[in-house]
């Protein structure tokens, strides 16, 4: 995974090369997701990449990779819930890779985010 020595999620996104075209336009797209959807929780930079916090443990991440946009549920509990419709997203552990930006299925992502966001549970 590609690490960034960003302070904050803004100057994150304002290191992606491209931030005007469409890898960046996806990560802010993104990031503004995460903001409506996780009420109460606390955006930070770990592990190199925006991660979304409750009670100290992080649930939500995103990130921009050399491939793809990596998009990390770190609750089990929701992939579970979710998984007739993560069964077609290219998958790794606990992340969906986008390899296009214009394919990233936005109503899923914020599906996700809602479901997180209902009850604290389990991290993977």
């Amino acid at each position: 995974m590609a690490q960034t020595p960003a302070a904050d999620v803004d100057s994150y996104l304002a290191g992606i090369v491209d931030i005007a075209g469409d890898r960046g336009r996806a990560l802010a797209r993104l990031r503004a997701l995460c903001q409506a959807e996780l009420t109460g929780f606390s955006e930070t930079i770990a592990y190199g990449m925006p991660t979304y916090t409750r009670d100290g443990a992080a649930e939500i991440s995103f990130a921009n990779q050399k491939q793809y946009i990596s998009f990390y549920l770190m609750r089990s509990d929701v992939a579970e819930a979710f998984a007739d419709r993560l069964a077609g997203q290219d998958m790794g552990k606990g992340c969906i890779r986008f390899r296009k930006p214009d394919k990233i299925d936005y109503e899923l992502i914020r599906d996700l985010l809602a479901a997180v966001a209902a009850a604290p549970g389990k991290i993977c």
